[in-house]
């Protein structure tokens, strides 16, 4: 009974971890797009099925919310050495979704913004292909 007790305040651990974590790098990446928004962001040429500015905040803390579950599963459901290589791939797309609001809102330019976001794609299709390994859900929550 002790066992299970202290596993399920582990994954519980693991659980609040992956989502803080995900979010931190959420919040990070807020700190860059949230001054640009009002200013520069508006000043720029959209086409016209651009969503509203209102609806970015709620819908990146959802696509963060959906990284840190999918972080979470793979924690409690990855091997060792399975798990590793996942966790390392997950970290650098992780890193790339928060390094592309400095790109693209911080320095205020479209091109690196660009770049940045096609690179991003290929590390999430690798996350994506990976964590399919360890957990289906885990993977589809990477879709979005």
């Amino acid at each position: 009974m002790r066992s299970n007790m202290l596993k399920s305040q582990k994954s519980l651990m693991k659980f609040i971890l992956s989502i803080i974590l995900c979010q931190a790098v959420g919040a990070i990446g807020t700190l860059f797009t949230s001054p640009s928004i009002s200013t520069w962001y508006s000043q720029l040429v959209k086409p016209k099925f651009t969503p509203p500015n209102w609806l970015f905040a709620p819908v990146w803390t959802i696509l963060y919310l959906l990284m840190g579950l999918s972080l979470f599963l793979i924690l409690i459901k990855g091997k060792e050495k399975k798990l590793r290589q996942t966790l390392f791939i997950f970290a650098i797309q992780l890193f790339l979704n928060g390094l592309w609001s400095y790109l693209f809102f911080g320095l205020r330019n479209p091109f690196y913004g660009f770049i940045g976001i096609t690179v991003l794609w290929i590390a999430i299709l690798f996350t994506i292909v990976e964590a399919f390994k360890i957990s289906k859900a885990a993977a589809m929550l990477l879709i979005p």
